[in-house]
């Protein structure tokens, strides 16, 4: 049984996060062989997520507008900030996993010197970076608008638990 936390933010003018979807933290939802990076990224794959890579998360707030994205930490720990300036700080370590919606913000506001995480997408994606300049916005409203659900959970390969909490 994974133990998720939902959390919902809205649009702040900056960073549009979802309207709809809230961000899943799954708390310890890794172990063992799964923390190393071709494992993970092999659980990821396995369950239709993929075009994976490896590193941290970036210092400055920004989102993805064509996509979702998980982000499956494999090592170490960090303070991120999700939903933009006036988001929540939550703490993250080896064995979360974060399952962002489309247009919800993130950033990595300080980490552990082995701090790494797996990130994946859905049928695996291209993803745009977006940052809140001001010519985008229109179009990124569009893009979150017409982001499809996964069509199965990163973690557990079912619609479950992903599908308890977004639906189309």
């Amino acid at each position: 049984m994974i133990n998720c936390n939902t959390y919902f933010f809205e649009d702040d003018g900056s960073i549009p996060n979802n309207p709809n979807l809230p961000l899943l933290v799954y708390a310890d939802a890794l172990e063992g062989e799964q923390l190393q990076p071709n494992k993970c990224e092999s659980l990821l794959n396995s369950h239709g997520w993929s075009n994976a890579w490896v590193n941290g998360i970036f210092s400055y707030h920004h989102y993805h507008s064509t996509t979702h994205e998980v982000l499956a930490v494999i090592a170490g720990s960090a303070q991120v900030k999700m939903g933009g300036e006036g988001g929540e700080e939550l703490a993250i370590s080896a064995g979360d996993v974060m399952v962002i919606p489309a247009g919800v913000g993130h950033c990595r506001k300080s980490s552990s010197t082995d701090f790494r995480v797996v990130g994946a997408y859905p049928r695996g994606t291209s993803y745009d970076l977006c940052t809140d300049k001001p010519n985008e916005r229109p179009q990124v409203l569009e893009n979150i608008r017409n982001v499809a659900l996964p069509e199965r959970d990163p973690v557990t390969g079912e619609q479950k638990p992903l599908h308890d909490y977004w639906k189309g």
